[in-house]
């Protein structure tokens, strides 16, 4: 059953086709080689023969014909080459000396240097040659005749020898190959395996499995990177959408508990206290009021968060919307006895929705102003050397310890030191949403006035 599967497996597949496309190659290659070498070998042959003919007939030239019959049954007797093939013989082809019977009948038309032929003729000790010979025959002055070639044997066991050594390279290929393929395949199987396990936990609810990554740093670790970080952001947006929906509850079901009592109670009055049914009507309403606003900030905030799909950003003059907000706040500082200090430069444009930038601001003076009982709030608006424009609201308040910072930027959350004050725990929620439209970066530390600094660095307006 395992072995099926890994034959089925994509991987064997593309393994199987490597192994043909490779072993098709490497048999052309040997098929080159074979053929490239039986033409060298040959060639060598015809050199050798041709250097022997010129050598017999310059000896015949210059001793005459009886130190020719001595050479050449010097050369095919029993301490000479046993694959060379010798033969004189008289001009009525009768053989005067070689290691041939006699003068082959194919050979017996073949005249001068380029008497090329291929013959089958038997030793002069009545064994045949090994196959056809390949052979060069000469007329000498006088009429008598030379033929010099060489046995096959020699040539073919070399043959032999080739054929058996690339096939063997050629099984080894093959089945090296398939091997390999079925490692792979096992390999590959195992590691899906592993992925389609992880993802069948994960489809039954439990977000907490992650791919495995083996850090080899291949395609499969890659892959498996990414898909763990849309796991984590994934499992990030379900547990922000359990604590929003969670928030809403908790933070709605008391005005809507108030509500129900003031309407029920407006109802339980007599018809005729007019006055106290409008008291409980203008309470509801303004209950009404406090859980719509909660909602059209929530709505504020998913519209921040979803980027700049239908939200068009111009150049916008920051510094006029701070100092707007500035004086729009300052009485509500003066009630307070809070004093707001304004140190606003000429900062030129940036890149924003006017709206969403008098959101943010008054969002950040609003919770300087709910969290800061004495003291003064200090707003700055400064230009970086690389163009970036800087606005930071500090106060003088409690502060957030700095395990808190992150979490106080998620909705409805509310540190327990503020749960029983005003608000529903989504100012700074709204600021981090705006800021991501902006492509700001939002921080929070510790500020110098004793309380929180919350910055925001715009990047520079694009050109």
């Amino acid at each position: 059953m395992r072995t099926a599967r890994l034959v089925r497996t994509s991987t064997f597949r593309l393994s199987l086709l490597y192994v043909v496309l490779f072993g098709a190659s490497v048999l052309l290659l040997l098929a080159f080689i074979y053929w490239t070498t039986v033409r060298v070998i040959d060639r060598q042959t015809s050199d050798t023969i041709e250097a022997e003919v010129r050598g017999l007939a310059e000896q015949y030239r210059a001793r005459g014909i009886r130190q020719l019959v001595a050479v050449i049954e010097e050369r095919s007797g029993p301490y000479g080459d046993p694959d060379s093939v010798y033969l004189l013989a008289d001009p009525g082809f009768r053989r005067l000396a070689g290691n041939l019977s006699a003068w082959p009948r194919e050979a017996a038309g073949a005249e001068g240097e380029a008497g090329w032929v291929e013959v089958s003729a038997r030793r002069a000790s009545g064994e045949e040659a090994h196959g056809t010979l390949r052979a060069h025959t000469f007329v000498l002055p006088g009429g008598f005749r030379l033929l010099v070639g060489r046995d096959p044997r020699g040539r073919a066991d070399f043959e032999d020898l080739i054929l058996e050594s690339l096939g063997g390279a050629l099984g080894i290929t093959l089945v090296l190959g398939l091997l390999g393929g079925l490692v792979m395949s096992r390999r590959m199987l195992r590691r899906v395996d592993a992925v389609r396990e992880t993802g069948e936990r994960i489809v039954r609810g439990d977000l907490s499995r992650r791919m495995p990554v083996t850090g080899v740093g291949d395609e499969f670790d890659r892959l498996s990177i990414t898909v763990n970080e849309m796991l984590d952001e994934i499992e990030t947006l379900m547990t922000g959408l359990r604590t929003v929906t969670d928030s809403v509850a908790h933070d709605l079901r008391s005005p809507l508990t108030r509500l129900k009592s003031r309407l029920e109670l407006a109802l339980r009055e007599g018809p005729d206290d007019e006055h106290g049914h409008r008291a409980a009507l203008e309470r509801a309403v303004a209950e009404t009021d406090g859980i719509l606003r909660t909602f059209a900030t929530l709505m504020e905030i998913a519209r921040a968060e979803s980027g700049k799909a239908g939200i068009a950003l111009e150049p916008v003059d920051l510094r006029a919307i701070v100092s707007d907000m500035v004086e729009l706040y300052a009485p509500l500082a003066e009630e307070k006895g809070l004093a707001i200090e304004a140190a606003l430069e000429e900062t030129g444009e940036v890149s924003g929705h006017g709206q969403f930038l008098s959101q943010l601001v008054a969002n950040l003076l609003d919770n300087a102003l709910a969290y800061t009982p004495e003291g003064r709030i200090k707003v700055c608006l400064a230009r970086g050397d690389s163009g970036t424009v800087r606005l930071t609201v500090e106060d003088s308040g409690p502060g957030i310890p700095p395990e808190d910072r992150e979490r106080v930027q998620r909705r409805f959350v509310r540190l327990d030191a503020s749960r029983t004050g005003g608000g529903s725990g989504l100012g700074l929620s709204l600021v981090a949403g705006v800021a991501t439209l902006h492509r700001a970066e939002l921080a929070l530390d510790e500020s110098p006035l004793g309380g929180l600094r919350v910055s925001v660095t715009f990047p520079p307006p694009a050109t």
